[in-house]
């Protein structure tokens, strides 16, 4: 795709979180004979702060060149990977194709990937930035080994998010172990993240407490359990906060506007930053509102940033794609009543559309993967 720096006024940039696999085509662009002296730097410095972080010495240029994937007895260093990874790809954007990151429409991160934004913003440093995730990344990962990732969804209409809510906190009043929504993904699906059997005891009870039919699935990997209240139990929100008072800079809004996935809106100002923050460890993740806003900003082009992204291009695709099969037409300029009123296979996106015609957009958004482009182009 040619003409980025052009673009820059209605583009987005977002930022990938922690997954099961975080290298993604680091090793090639590690290897690239122009990019490698960019990038070392910034491993380099990442692999100081979590080596400072978690006494261990940490080598993550070699890890990549090893093509040793991540797991949880690693998470301190996957977090650190995707960061340094994500800031080493926007400054081969500014070095080699002059594309001034801060000159983009607005930006969002996916879970970790909301910290990597700020940076990028130019609110904290990296090596600052880094120090409070990875002093608590040991308890986050201890935590997931006893917590189940659950995607919960339905097949007809949007779901009752309350009503979700509430059985969580009749589980948890059991004392069996904590469950909570950890993600919104769209109107009818989530993500819940639980301790012990309580995802198989939500399962057991939802057609007696939710009002609709739903589905339950289990992801089979091992998730550390932000954006729930089982953080909790560390005491990892306090802990991260006080860190925080501490921390230098974060007293400035990022440039470009961060949307932030606490409070689905554009939110940061030059004094909020670690309120906000402080917020992100243990509230969900509002994806759903992240992407009508990036659409209703009228953006259209959305840039990936860091290590093979999934989460957020697969969402914006299935969307494309809903409302391709919904709004069926021969001109995407002519879209009428009557194509909206046969939006009815899919209950809650036929519901929204009147609402927020900004989803009609979404097939008209084009979608970027950044590592995929940048070693495709000749510096």
């Amino acid at each position: 795709m040619n003409g980025l720096k052009d673009r820059l006024s209605s583009a987005a940039f977002v930022f990938r979180g922690y997954n099961v696999t975080n290298l993604g085509r680091s090793a090639e662009l590690l290897a690239h004979p122009a990019y490698r002296r960019v990038i070392e730097p910034y491993l380099k410095e990442a692999s100081d702060t979590c080596a400072e972080a978690i006494g261990t010495p940490v080598d993550l240029a070699a890890r990549i060149r090893r093509g040793e994937e991540t797991d949880l007895d690693s998470y301190a260093e996957a977090v650190a990977l995707v960061m340094a990874m994500e800031m080493a790809q926007l400054r081969l954007l500014k070095e080699f194709f002059s594309v001034d990151y801060s000159q983009a429409r607005m930006a969002f991160g996916y879970s970790l990937g909301e910290i990597a934004a700020l940076v990028a913003g130019g609110v904290m440093e990296m090596q600052h930035a880094l120090s409070v995730p990875l002093s608590v990344a040991k308890d986050c990962a201890d935590l997931a080994r006893d917590s189940t990732l659950g995607v919960l969804f339905s097949r007809g209409p949007a779901l009752d998010h309350e009503a979700v809510q509430r059985l969580c906190l009749r589980i948890n009043q059991a004392g069996q172990g904590a469950i909570g929504i950890s993600a919104f993904l769209s109107p009818n699906s989530l993500l819940l993240n639980g301790q012990g059997n309580t995802i198989d005891h939500f399962q057991d009870l939802m057609s007696e407490w939710l009002p609709q039919r739903l589905h339950l699935r289990k992801n089979d990997y091992r998730w550390p359990p932000l954006h729930t209240p089982i953080v909790w139990q560390r005491a990892i929100p306090n802990r991260s906060a006080v860190m925080m008072q501490t921390m230098p800079g974060a007293l400035q809004p990022p440039a470009p506007p961060v949307l932030s996935l606490v409070t689905g809106k554009m939110s940061y100002t030059d004094l909020n930053c670690r309120d906000l923050l402080a917020q992100w460890i243990d509230h969900p993740q509002r994806l759903w509102d992240a992407v009508y806003e990036t659409l209703a900003q009228g953006i259209e082009l959305i840039v990936h940033v860091g290590p093979a992204p999934n989460l957020v291009p697969a969402t914006f695709t299935r969307l494309s794609e809903n409302v391709k099969a919904q709004l069926a037409t021969r001109s995407w300029t002519g879209i009428g009543l009557r194509a909206v009123s046969h939006a009815v296979r899919r209950p809650w996106l036929a519901k929204l559309l009147p609402q927020r015609s900004a989803l009609l957009r979404a097939p008209l958004v084009e979608q970027l993967i950044l590592e995929d482009w940048l070693l495709s182009q000749k510096p």
